[in-house]
C-alpha cells in the first residue's frame, strides 16, 4: 500500500502556480490531489467525488470562495475545508470561516505548516465520524459544525485560543472566529456560560 493516504485533496485556485505548488507538496506526502480552476467545475466534481479536504481560494473570478462555500452547504459537509487567501483578502477569510469553513491559510504559505494543518484536519473528521455526535447532546448542539464542536470541546477543557488552536492545527485568530460563533449560535454570554450549558446537560438527570 506504501504511503498512500486515504482520499483526495481538492485545491479550488484560478492561479495555475497555486495549483501546481499544492500539487506538487501533497503528492509529496502521498495524498491524492485533483485541482480545479473554478468552482463551478469543483462544485460538479462533489456530486460524483467527496474529498478528504479542500483548499478554495477566496478571490476567484466568477464564483468566489464564499459563493462556493454557500452552494456546497459547508455546514453539514463531511470533511475540512480551508479557504486559500492572500493578505488583503482576510476579511473575506473570516467571513468564510463564519460560514462554515475550518481554517484559512495565507498566502505565500509554508510547505510543512499546510501539511500539518491538512493532516491535524483531517483527523479530526475522522475522530467526529468514529466517536459520532453522541459526547454533545446540549440543546443547540445540533447547530454546531464539526470543527465548532471540537472547539467547543478544547474551551470548556479549559484550553486558551493558543492551545486551543495547537491541538487542532489552526491559528488562535480563527479559534476566536470560532468561538464567538458556537456563543451566538448557543446564546452564551461568555466562556463561563457555555462550560455551564455543555456541563448542564451532562448533569442533567440530578436535576
Amino acid at each position: 500500500m506504501g504511503e498512500a493516504v486515504e482520499g483526495k485533496i481538492f485545491v479550488v485556485d484560478d492561479d495555475a502556480a497555486v495549483r501546481d505548488a499544492l500539487s506538487v507538496i501533497f503528492d509529496m506526502e502521498g495524498y491524492g490531489v485533483r485541482t480545479f480552476a473554478d468552482g463551478d467545475q469543483f462544485l460538479n466534481a462533489l456530486k460524483t467525488e467527496g474529498p478528504a479536504c479542500v483548499l478554495l481560494d477566496v478571490h476567484m473570478p466568477g464564483k468566489s470562495g464564499l459563493d462556493i462555500l454557500k452552494s456546497m452547504d459547508v455546514g453539514t459537509f463531511p470533511a475540512p475545508v480551508f479557504i486559500i487567501s492572500g493578505q488583503g483578502d482576510i476579511p473575506m477569510a473570516v467571513s468564510a470561516i463564519k460560514a462554515g469553513a475550518t481554517d484559512f491559510i495565507e498566502k505565500p504559505f509554508d510547505a510543512e505548516t499546510v501539511v500539518m494543518r491538512v493532516r491535524e484536519a483531517i483527523a479530526s473528521y475522522g475522530r467526529h465520524q468514529a466517536n459520532g455526535v453522541a459526547a454533545m447532546n446540549f440543546p443547540g448542539a445540533e447547530h454546531l459544525t464539526p470543527r465548532e464542536r471540537d472547539v467547543l470541546q478544547e474551551i470548556t477543557g479549559g484550553a486558551s485560543n493558543k492551545e486551543a488552536g495547537r491541538k487542532l492545527g489552526i491559528s488562535p485568530r480563527t479559534i476566536e472566529v470560532h468561538r464567538a460563533r458556537i456563543m451566538e449560535k448557543l446564546g452564551a454570554r461568555n466562556a463561563a456560560d457555555l462550560v455551564r450549558i455543555v456541563l448542564t446537560a451532562h448533569t442533567g438527570e440530578h436535576g
